[in-house]
Parts: C-alpha cells; sequence; structure tokens
C-alpha cells in the first residue's frame, strides 16, 4: 500500500473515530455554514493531520482533550503548530469541554479569527 493510500485510510479512520467535541463542532461547520467558509475535517498538511482546515482562511482548528496534556505529546504538539505556523497557517484551540459546554464562545471565536 502506497504511503498516500495509508494516510487517506488513516484520516478515514480518524472520521469514524470522532469524538463527541469533533462530532458537535463539525455539525456546525460543514457544509459552509460559518459564514460561509468550506471546512474540511481531518485534512492532512505536510505530515501531520489537523481537525478542521479552511483553506480560504488558512486556519486550523484543533481541539484538545486530556490526551494533550501529557508531556511527551505536548512536545509533539508544540512541534506540530510550528510547523503550521511556519507554513502561514494559524491555529486555533479548543478544549473538547469549551464546544460541548460553551459552543456559541468557540463559533465566535472562529468568527473573530476570519480576516473579514
Amino acid at each position: 500500500m502506497s504511503v498516500n493510500r495509508a494516510r487517506v485510510q488513516y484520516r478515514r479512520w480518524l472520521r469514524r473515530q470522532a469524538t463527541p467535541a469533533e462530532r458537535r463542532l463539525w455539525a456546525c461547520l460543514r457544509k459552509r455554514q460559518l459564514e460561509g467558509r468550506r471546512f474540511r475535517r481531518q485534512h492532512s498538511i505536510g505530515p501531520y493531520v489537523v481537525d478542521f482546515y479552511c483553506p480560504s482562511e488558512r486556519l486550523v482548528i484543533e481541539l484538545d482533550g486530556a490526551v494533550h496534556e501529557d508531556v511527551a505529546r505536548a512536545r509533539y504538539d508544540a512541534r506540530r503548530e510550528a510547523y503550521l505556523r511556519a507554513r502561514g497557517l494559524r491555529v486555533l484551540h479548543f478544549e473538547n469541554q469549551q464546544v460541548l459546554e460553551q459552543l456559541d464562545m468557540v463559533l465566535e471565536a472562529i468568527r473573530q479569527a476570519f480576516r473579514g
């Protein structure tokens, strides 16, 4: 199996394993529901897969759960974010609980990140 095909299968697996917070946010982002912007879910950028990506805004949205509190994971996340920012992408982070409990605030923060 080619590397590209393996990556596509991995992204599909991630979509099927979506957390409740990812499913809830995707329900608000899909089909250009948020300010007419198109979002992709579990999108590859270089060697990384991001939770959500808006190409027109060059905006990455990451949802963080308990796994991101691990020290090794935090180092990986820092390298990943540096890689994304070095390519001119903006990265927003939200905790899963924020999406589940304060969805309106999360959506407003994403709107505020749009360039206008």
